[in-house]
């Protein structure tokens, strides 16, 4: 039996995030833990507490699969209510904990109803905050932000302070999802404040965490990784091979992709320059940019290779998959197909087994991207070259439709742009449904976002106005056929037009672009990196 003073003690190291001492008190009571059961005094309570305390980082959530099993459906009813419902959070936990949100949501529901007749209860804004965090893995964002701003409520009203400030951070990731970048940055920024007085280091990580996701963002990939590089520090001053590990490592190596890709574009330019005997003196050699293009590539490999060790002593299928999904798009890069087709089909697979609708919409945005690589390197006979368009067409249609089932604006863009890439390719050569789909992406990328998402769009439209022409393009404006674009369209669009050729007879000065056409340097700028002339 744990001794009752010592479950206190827990119970209040983990009111302070004082996780040392939750941890040294754990360390004692461990073997008393998992012996109880149904007939232990205080039982369900201080299952649930243990659920919690895995939540705020102790050990493996599978630990909860022995105790739960002490807590048969069979012997549940005689327990009074709030028990029972300790004992249905606790699985709740479990749930979520495995990537299985809709289980939890589930479970969550029926206390939440009960709680609503219990006032006073002391668990409602943990369960707040876990049907919070299940909505927010299934990409439906606006329930999600309900329950994480009640769980924050109700934690103010209890003068809980420190779960208030972790509550925050899911309520900053949530409001960066609506586009409210600063907002987001002031709410971690008000949880730091207060968690910096523990040492709460999951929290503290994820605050980092999230920063860096915010500053990716914006375009700004070298400050994103050392925000991760801080949240990869702190994670791992407890457990090394932590989750949240995992997550930091797929993160970087995502920003390490985006950084090689900007890489291989300067040696793009650096060779165009060079056959067109237009080198600049002071610029790098191309071997230079080259040697870091190789090494940025093989960190985000490296870094993507240590997340899925990580993720498999977790048996965490989603992350294996999100592994998956970007080691895919490394291949890709690269021109290495074969590796591509396999990773993102085995990362469909599992997203499918998990029901995730996210894993799948990027897995079949992938593929699509790499059936439409298939069609423009015009790999096999005429007839495979349509049966790779058609299976692009296939795959971003069904990314769009998996898009839609969630709230997830970023990836309903991605797919859009797959969708409109596949109908530019040189198969179907459909530029009104391009149009029509990088239309739609432009209207889903909200202000401030400057990063890749915005530099594939710019790829579309450009692909579309040199196949359509710029000549054709303002005939129609001139003869009133605008289709069904607002006048702000137009006006954007003949921007796009108009901007990157007085640029490029203005020495490529954007200061003589704004001074010549009256308007700002700002709308210069973002006028020209979508038009993936200049980078961030």
């Amino acid at each position: 039996m744990v001794d009752p003073q010592l479950a206190e003690g827990l119970a209040a190291a983990l009111a302070q995030r004082n996780l040392e001492k939750g941890f040294q008190i754990l360390a004692l009571v461990d073997s008393d833990i998992g012996k109880v059961d149904l007939n232990t005094p205080g039982g369900p309570a201080l299952l649930l507490l243990f659920a919690q305390w895995v939540d705020a980082g102790y050990r493996d959530y599978r630990i909860l699969d022995s105790m739960l099993e002490k807590f048969p459906a069979s012997g549940r009813r005689i327990l009074p209510i709030e028990d029972y419902l300790s004992v249905r959070m606790a699985e709740s936990f479990r749930d979520l904990a495995a990537n299985r949100p809709h289980a939890a949501i589930s479970k969550l529901e029926l206390v939440l109803t009960a709680y609503s007749e219990l006032p006073g209860t002391s668990q409602e804004a943990v369960a707040h905050f876990w049907k919070g965090r299940a909505h927010r893995k299934k990409g439906e964002y606006g329930t999600a932000l309900k329950h994480i701003v009640r769980a924050r409520e109700i934690a103010e009203a209890n003068h809980d302070g420190f779960f208030a400030a972790v509550v925050q951070i899911q309520e900053s990731w949530l409001q960066f999802q609506k586009g409210l970048s600063k907002e987001a940055l002031q709410l971690l920024d008000r949880a730091e404040s207060v968690l910096k007085l523990t040492d709460h280091y999951v929290a503290l990580g994820n605050i980092e965490s999230a920063r860096g996701r915010i500053v990716r963002r914006s375009g700004e990939y070298s400050k994103a990784l050392e925000h991760y590089e801080r949240a990869l520090e702190i994670y791992s001053r407890r457990d090394p091979n932590h989750v949240n590990v995992a997550r930091t490592l797929v993160n970087i190596g995502y920003a390490q992709r985006l950084l090689a890709l900007q890489l291989r574009k300067r040696i793009d330019r650096v060779q165009s320059a060079s056959r067109s005997n237009r080198a600049r003196p002071s610029a790098e050699p191309r071997e230079t940019v080259l040697t870091k293009y190789q090494t940025t590539w093989r960190s985000a490999v490296d870094a993507l290779t240590r997340a899925h060790a990580i993720y498999v002593l977790h048996d965490d299928f989603d992350g294996i998959g999100k592994v998956l999904s970007n080691l895919g798009y490394l291949h890709l890069d690269r021109g290495d197909i074969e590796s591509a087709e396999d990773e993102a089909c085995q990362a469909y697979q599992i997203g499918r087994r998990q029901n995730d609708h996210i894993l799948m919409a990027r897995a079949r945005i992938l593929a699509a991207a790499i059936e439409n690589a298939h069609v423009e390197e015009q790999t096999g006979e005429d007839t495979d070259v349509a049966v790779h368009a058609n299976r692009a067409r296939q795959y971003s249609e069904e990314a769009l439709s998996l898009a839609h089932e969630t709230q997830n604006q970023r990836l309903l863009a991605g797919a859009a742009i797959a969708r409109g890439m596949t109908a530019a390719n040189d198969f179907f050569e459909d530029w009104e449904s391009a149009r029509r789909f990088a239309s739609e992406a432009t209207a889903l990328i909200g202000p401030g976002e400057s990063d890749h998402i915005l530099e594939d769009l710019a790829l579309l439209k450009s692909r579309i106005v040199k196949a359509s022409g710029i000549n054709d393009t303002l005939r129609c404006w001139s003869e009133g056929i605008v289709g069904d674009k607002t006048f702000q369209q137009i006006t954007e669009e003949f921007a796009e037009i108009v901007i990157p050729k007085v640029w490029l007879r203005s020495d490529r000065r954007i200061s003589r672009v704004a001074t010549t056409l009256s308007i700002s340097p700002k709308k210069v700028r973002r006028i020209l990196r979508n038009s993936g002339l200049i980078s961030h």
